[in-house]
């Protein structure tokens, strides 16, 4: 289980995110929403590693991670899909895909078949260059590049940005296969209420650094949510 307790994270003087808690299980969805800017991108990359938070502390796996590099985390299970994607545009898929392999063994590092049955589209471009796909096959790719990971833990960053309704519908279809999987924990960052609200086992919404609303999908109230996300 992912635990993450009052974390605060600074940039130089700007706060960008103040006391969040939240928790996610595995075989479940944490879905955290809110407008651009309100420290959504801050929280997974200060759970990454990528930014060092300013106080409190983050539990994955009953083991204290805070001041763990990035490296650390990756070797222990958490896998990071970044808002833009962030493919290497000159490698082929086939090498985009390998590049997951850093934090594996070397007897792990395979392309898991998951990767070709969610994302079918991968296997039939494997010698095409990573920036020649659409941003959809981009996206699909992203995923499929953590997913390489075997991860406990995987961080989505607005996997539906700019993207295509059909490939839209994939996404959402992978992350449930996954979450049916029972065996990692998922939390997804969305701007799209519908999306969260499909997959979401608990939602939180963000405003100005801090969580202004928490609710599982069982108490999940409709009208505070979009008054929450009115904000």
């Amino acid at each position: 289980m992912l635990n993450v307790n009052a974390i605060d994270l600074h940039y130089g003087a700007a706060q960008a995110l103040r006391g969040i808690s939240l928790k996610a299980e595995p075989g479940k969805v944490t879905c955290v929403l809110g407008r651009n800017g309100v420290g959504k991108t801050s929280l997974l990359r200060a759970l990454v590693g990528q930014h060092a938070v300013s106080s409190g502390s983050i539990t994955w796996e009953n083991n204290d991670i805070t001041r763990l590099s990035t490296v650390e985390r990756a070797r222990r299970g958490i896998a990071y899909v970044p808002q833009g994607r962030e493919i290497f545009p000159l490698l082929t898929v086939e090498e985009n895909l390998e590049t997951g392999f850093a934090p594996l063994k070397r007897d792990q590092r395979n392309v898991p078949d998951d990767v070709f049955s969610l994302f079918p589209v991968l296997k039939d471009m494997l010698r095409r260059r990573g920036g020649d796909l659409s941003g959809g096959q981009q996206q699909q790719l992203a995923i499929g590049r953590a997913l390489v990971m075997r991860p406990r833990l995987l961080l989505l960053d607005e996997p539906t940005e700019g993207i295509q309704p059909s490939i839209i519908k994939d996404i959402g279809r992978a992350i449930g296969y996954l979450r049916g999987l029972k065996q990692m924990a998922i939390v997804l960052v969305e701007q799209y209420l519908d999306f969260a609200r499909e997959l979401g086992d608990q939602i939180v919404v963000m405003d100005r650094g801090a969580i202004v609303y928490s609710c599982d999908r069982a108490n999940m109230d409709e009208a505070a949510l979009k008054k929450a996300l009115a904000i």
